[in-house]
């Protein structure tokens, strides 16, 4: 296998820092190398030096879209961090139910992964909604840089393993058999999140209209600190006032809060 000079490694890692955010620490030498080589024998590259040229020096984009495939990390799985969406139903939902006054509600899931978290989301609304008679425009913008997963999102095919943790009037109400080992959620579900490929380190974030509720879980664990905070002060810009930010539980926001409001344990609002 070939191996990676420090230099090699810092250029790679200033590169994947620039363009997507994620702080590649000197660590992780043996698992870039170790993602990365299949690669560089496909392409009959000698050395890293070589393919960090090839990389930017490939104009239609796939060298690009191959290497964010491979380094991130995209792990996910239903029900994960759960008193989120418990926190969702009970309070973030009536809550913006007496706000809410154009129907129009507004939910991104950014850094969707494989898209468990959107449907879970999507689920809680449908319930939400038939309870309270609620007749809300309730489409979900889920989006993240890896093509790989957005394909396995935007199916929606789970296998029984992976919707077990669900609970079993979901199950019952929102997922059909797709083969004998999995199942697929229904088009009523699937068709309330639009998937889009995007890079959380775009300058502008072309949105139209603000949000109410953004969760970005797990993603900011991979940036470092300037990163994080310019990342949160865009997610503040594009929120309505009142909107709610939830992160993941093993993150935070620095003691600044870029202008949120500390609600609990990696829960803010815009106030």
């Amino acid at each position: 296998m070939i191996t990676i000079t420090e230099k090699e490694f810092n250029q790679l890692a200033r590169y994947i820092k620039d363009n997507y955010g994620i702080n590649l620490k000197e660590e992780k030498k043996i698992l870039l190398i170790g993602r990365l080589h299949t690669v560089l024998a496909e392409h009959n590259l000698e050395s890293f030096s070589q393919y960090y040229q090839y990389l930017i020096g490939d104009r239609t984009g796939k060298a690009a879209i191959t290497l964010i495939n491979k380094i991130t990390t995209n792990h996910t799985y239903f029900m994960r961090e759960n008193n989120h969406f418990h926190y969702m139903r009970e309070n973030v939902l009536p809550s913006l139910a007496n706000t809410i006054k154009d129907r129009d509600l507004r939910i991104w899931c950014a850094g969707c992964a494989s898209g468990e978290e959107a449907y879970t989301i999507a689920m809680i609304l449908d319930e939400f909604c038939q309870r309270e008679k609620l007749c809300w425009d309730k489409k979900l913008l889920a989006t993240d840089i890896s093509e790989n997963v957005l394909s396995m999102a935007i199916s929606g095919i789970y296998s029984k393993e992976q919707v077990s943790p669900l609970p079993d009037r979901w199950k019952k109400e929102y997922l059909k058999k797709y083969d004998e080992d999995n199942f697929v959620f229904i088009d009523k579900i699937k068709d309330e999140i639009v998937y889009r490929k995007f890079n959380l380190m775009d300058s502008i974030f072309p949105f139209k209209k603000k949000f109410h509720v953004i969760f970005c879980r797990n993603v900011m664990i991979y940036f470092d600190n300037d990163t994080k905070d310019k990342l949160i002060c865009k997610f503040y810009d594009n929120m309505e006032y009142g909107g709610y930010l939830f992160i993941g539980h093993s993150e935070s926001l620095n003691g600044g809060l870029g202008g949120f409001k500390y609600i609990m344990p990696s829960v803010y609002r815009k106030e």
